[in-house]
């Protein structure tokens, strides 16, 4: 049986993925998984705004927000753009200034590296349970303002006893739902013994990535960790069961930068810095009573079109939380999305199809985002993205990664998208439009050692090209 090895180089620590026997897999994980769910009791039901205890409406804004003043509210966003099918829009967007932790801890287990994964509830996940980082948390809850318990090994990302860091850099959250959310993403190796507790296990590195196959399981926050992972290309055929031997050799080389690329690193920095500076939008928050094209009821605060999203409240029961019940609101998107690479081999080394996307949450206007990504709901009376056709044309046979993965469970309910990689033949043409642009996965890397250049979906579309090796 091979399994993940572990590369030491001189400038830090970098994993290489092999393939396991899948009946090893299900051997470590299934059968933990299954007593976790049967170990607590969840419940999630919605109730209207009038029930959210602890949390209410602003009489002068119309904001909702916790009595605490931490957490988060949502507000009203109103935005003016000169670019895409809509220039001008207001919308209800999550403010959430804070800057949480999502971390993940590794260690070697006789010289295959794992990692210290969570069986954790929130209350929007599809399934209810989910496979989280070690540490999942708002400053909000791992300072305790709900008055709850403490946050499960916080101590090994933070002061002075904490593991040696591997990863540690601000990413971006979802753009649309959000106004400038930042998190903290880190990966810490340990060395010692580490008392695990029965929500927690550790996983070998290749497990963790086997299982973004299976739809649901691995969550938004724990994919954006893996994706900021440093990875190095393995020797020789992986023996990967996802993705046939010619795919995995042209993405070995897609990480080799001794391989070549479309565009050299400065090009693609300067295309990158031009689309930032190209693009002109305002955003700014606004009272949330102020907003046009919403109307707000006693159970929803929902688009007049049905469009979008709706944000709504709940009331949760979760035994194996700090806090055993709360409530509070929850943003539900009106349907499923599709967000997908198109891959390319190009001279041989594989290429995905970036798109320089301008979202009005981010910090910093633009992002590199998937070739795809849309609810097609939103689209009704309005032209076509760009490149759906080639993803949801595709044969079946080009398909390199199909999953459904739900986003964050902690702010939003029953999100999830559709996310493929989608290998197009090699007379596919290289030329695109000026917002895109075909990148490696080692440009991508290394792009993600930075704040605020790939958005969260990208994010995930690159941990489930390293789970094809």
């Amino acid at each position: 049986m091979t399994s993940v090895t572990a590369v030491y180089e001189r400038a830090g620590r970098s994993f290489t993925a092999s393939a396991l026997a899948p009946a090893a897999a299900d051997r470590r994980f299934w059968p933990w998984w299954r007593q976790r769910s049967r170990s607590h009791r969840f419940d999630v039901t919605p109730i209207p705004f009038g029930e959210l205890v602890d949390w209410r409406f602003d009489p002068a804004t119309g904001n909702l927000g916790h009595t605490s003043g931490k957490f988060f509210t949502i507000e009203g966003l109103r935005v003016r753009s000169d670019h895409g099918p809509v220039r001008e829009w207001d919308q209800p967007i999550i403010h959430q200034p804070e800057i949480g932790i999502l971390g993940i801890l590794v260690k070697e287990f006789d010289g295959v590296p794992h990692c210290l994964m969570q069986a954790k509830m929130e209350p929007g996940n599809i399934n209810t349970l989910q496979l989280s980082p070690t540490v999942q948390a708002t400053r909000s809850n791992y300072t305790r303002v709900h008055r709850g318990g403490r946050t499960r090994y916080l101590e090994h990302f933070v002061g002075e006893e904490r593991g040696r860091v591997l990863v540690d850099v601000l990413q971006s959250e979802q753009g649309s739902w959000f106004y400038r959310k930042r998190n903290r993403n880190m990966v810490v190796e340990v060395t010692g013994d580490i008392p695990v507790h029965d929500d927690f296990r550790w996983l070998a590195l290749r497990d963790v990535l086997d299982l973004l196959h299976t739809d649901n399981i691995v969550n938004m926050d724990a994919r954006t960790v893996l994706s900021c992972m440093p990875f190095a290309a393995p020797g020789g055929d992986s023996g990967s069961r996802h993705a046939p031997p010619e795919f995995r050799a042209a993405l070995a080389r897609s990480l080799d930068p001794a391989a070549g690329s479309a565009h050299d690193l400065t090009e693609l920095l300067s295309w990158f810095t031009g689309e930032r500076t190209r693009h002109e939008m305002t955003a700014r928050l606004i009272p949330a009573a102020g907003i046009s094209g919403w109307r707000r009821t006693p159970h929803e605060i929902a688009h007049e079109e049905g469009k979008h999203f709706r944000v709504i409240g709940v009331r949760v029961e979760a035994s194996s939380r700090e806090v055993p019940s709360w409530r509070q609101p929850l943003l539900e998107p009106v349907g499923r999305g599709v967000i997908a690479f198109l891959a390319k081999r190009i001279d041989g080394v594989a290429h995905v199809l970036t798109h320089a996307r301008v979202e009005p949450g981010f910090v910093d206007t633009v992002e590199l985002g998937p070739t795809v990504q849309l609810l097609r709901e939103n689209y009704t009376g309005l032209p076509q993205p760009r490149y759906l056709d080639d993803v949801l044309g595709a044969d079946p046979s080009r398909i390199r990664f199909d999953a459904l993965l739900s986003e964050e469970g902690g702010r939003f309910l029953d999100a999830q998208n559709r996310y493929l990689v989608v290998e197009v033949d090699e007379d596919f043409p290289a030329h695109c439009p000026q917002d895109y642009r075909w990148v490696t996965l080692g440009q991508l890397s290394g792009l993600l050692r930075h704040s605020h250049y790939l958005s969260v979906q990208a994010r995930t579309l690159v941990a489930c090209l390293h789970s094809l090796w």
